[in-house]
């Protein structure tokens, strides 16, 4: 059966591998000319059963030698004196299988660890999509026409096949309060593997050092009384809105803005989730950001899109000539890890991002208290919350090696 994925980020290309390894034939269209992988990008986070997979995958020796070896962080306020966060005992505590990993460093992962099991096209999109029931008629920007039995939306949360099979993107989307802005420049203040962080009421800015460049990546949250309006797609819109929310914020920031300019890698959205309640409409379905973001920065989409990823190319397996029923199966599956996902959200935006002085005062000294804390009681506490519940709420069943290729 041939599988359409539109999307090669995460999601996709977890998907496109397993799909490959159950029998399936799929194909990811990109719509980028080449892959965007290499150091840009993010730093993220794989826990739990996400880096299950990657180890099932074959691929986790490599995305563990790219973590970013950021092990420790400073936290600043104005008028206050720092503290030291040990952030390698924080997530021994949260998750005894964890990675941080540069977004661009996982996707070139991910494509090595598919590239021969999936037909890539790139500088392509879907520009319509024809379900009459037993398969999807696809009409590609280039004016190419095919025929999938399936197809898949991992286009992130400005998702092009959700926006085809679902409608406009604003009614399924929730703001969250926030926006996200990241770019890389040139280690100006000696930061190596470690990350600086200034914090103040409804901003944050962080330093962290890229060990493979000798760069450092900077990032930029911060919150709003208003949702701003912009174009995702016009960067020198996003760096402009950028430069004015932090023209008189002071610290290491007038530094900071002034290579906001030639940097090649800027990216900045809002901190939004996507609010749908059905993730697949006849044989069209959606997984990761797509169907279901939690929120960038603040709800552990990158775990999220490879866990259900995996779980979608199993249930398709099981279903194999009712794809629709195994759309549903894997609906009912992954619920409880979406639901909790976006429960995660909206609380860590007032963690992350202080909300008010008092919120300003405690948060850094809570944080590197929990750190101090031994890794069981740690991990007891994480068990309560809501990043713990949602990292333990599906239970995943590795495939037997002849189960995988049939």
């Amino acid at each position: 059966m041939k599988v359409l994925i539109s999307g090669g980020s995460v999601a996709g290309p977890v998907l496109a591998h397993w799909l490959h390894r159950y029998g399936f034939e799929p194909t990811i269209v990109e719509r980028t000319p080449e892959l965007r992988h290499g150091l840009g990008g993010h730093a993220v986070d794989l826990f739990s059963s996400a880096a299950e997979v990657t180890r099932w995958m074959g691929c986790w020796d490599a995305i563990d030698a790219a973590r970013t070896r950021i092990e420790s962080m400073t936290m600043e306020r104005f008028g206050r004196r720092p503290v030291e966060v040990d952030l390698s005992r924080m997530y021994a505590g949260i998750s005894s299988s964890h990675v941080e990993i540069l977004r661009g460093e996982l996707t070139r992962i991910l494509y090595d660890a598919s590239r021969d099991s999936a037909e890539y096209i790139f500088g392509d999109s879907i520009a319509s999509l024809d379900d009459d029931g037993s398969g999807v008629d696809v009409t590609f920007d280039s004016g190419t026409q095919r025929r999938f039995d399936l197809v898949i939306g991992a286009d992130g949360l400005h998702s092009n096949v959700r926006r085809l099979a679902f409608g406009p993107e604003e009614p399924l989307r929730r703001w969250l309060g926030g926006y996200l802005a990241v770019f890389s420049m040139p280690d100006i203040f000696d930061v190596g593997n470690h990350t600086l962080a200034h914090l103040s009421v409804d901003k944050l800015v962080g330093i962290y050092g890229v060990h493979q460049t000798g760069q450092t990546r900077s990032g930029f949250l911060f919150r709003t009384p208003h949702e701003l309006h912009y174009d995702y797609r016009d960067k020198d819109e996003q760096k402009a809105l950028l430069v004015r929310e932090f023209s008189n914020y002071g610290w290491k920031v007038p530094q900071l803005l002034e290579h906001l300019e030639s940097a090649e890698d800027f990216y900045f959205d809002s901190i939004a989730q996507i609010t749908l309640d059905t993730w697949s409409t006849g044989r069209i379905g959606l997984v990761g950001d797509a169907g279901y973001c939690p929120g960038p920065a603040v709800g552990g989409g990158t775990s999220l899109a490879v866990i259900t990823a995996y779980v979608l190319a199993g249930e398709l397996a099981k279903a194999r000539d009712d794809l629709a029923s195994g759309l549903k199966s894997y609906e009912r599956i992954i619920r409880p890890l979406v639901d909790q996902s976006r429960r995660i959200g909206p609380k860590l935006m007032g963690t992350i991002i202080p909300g008010s002085p008092l919120a300003l005062r405690l948060m850094p000294f809570a944080a590197a208290s929990l750190a101090k804390l031994p890794t069981g009681v740690q991990r007891l506490i994480w068990s309560q919350n809501a990043v713990g519940k949602t990292l333990s709420s599906v239970d995943l069943v590795q495939p037997q090696v002849g189960q995988a290729a049939a």
